[in-house]
């Protein structure tokens, strides 16, 4: 493993850059956070896979690929995923509103990230509760129908002009601020992991 220099505080911190070092039997028995992730029609296959990956590094319980966006097996996406396809439990929707539909019958509630003049601040106070988040198109972003559907919908405050993200740095954004405020970002010693 890696070693950096001593820090100000006279520590020589130890990169951590593989894998979680303990049974994928003990890592799969964690349980997921209540949080279903819907692309809708995202067209690169890139930004699915690395969308992939941060779910699978928060944990969340399922990612469902909507309309032309692609999925695994798309060599695209696997290959962006870099392994963690398998981790994450994922299907297929033909739309985001059967998608939606599903999500509501699971007792889910539904938030739109999208930038409109009825958006909340992603960092007004997020209940704890079974989440859908939804995640539009990159040039288009949600369709009306999908929106009027949400519950809630919220958006990243933002400085530039352009005044977008890319739809997977979007996620991790929002995804992260959800587990920050739900209490679960407590880091784990592999050692700390239930079974180890």
């Amino acid at each position: 493993m890696a070693k950096r220099n001593k820090n100000n505080h006279g520590l020589s911190p130890v990169v951590r850059n593989l894998d979680r070092q303990v049974p994928i039997e003990v890592y799969s028995s964690l349980p997921k956070i209540p949080v279903t992730v819907v692309l809708d029609n995202i067209r690169s296959a890139f930004n699915v896979g690395a969308i992939f990956r941060t779910a699978e590094c928060g944990r969340v319980q399922r990612l469902v690929t909507c309309g032309i966006t692609a999925h695994p097996p798309n060599e695209r996406v696997v290959r962006t995923a870099m392994g963690t396809a398998e981790y994450v439990p994922h299907e297929h929707a033909e739309s985001a509103p059967i998608a939606v539909s599903q999500a509501r019958s699971r007792g889910e509630k539904i938030i739109a990230l999208e930038t409109t003049s009825a958006s909340r601040s992603l960092y007004d106070p997020w209940a704890k509760q079974p989440v859908c988040l939804l995640l539009g198109n990159e040039a288009l972003g949600l369709g009306d129908e999908v929106l009027q559907a949400a519950d809630e919908i919220v958006e990243i405050p933002l400085l530039g002009y352009k005044n977008s993200l890319n739809v997977s740095v979007s996620f991790g954004v929002v995804l992260f601020e959800i587990l920050r405020q739900w209490g679960e970002l407590t880091v784990l010693p592999s050692e700390e992991l239930p079974g180890h």
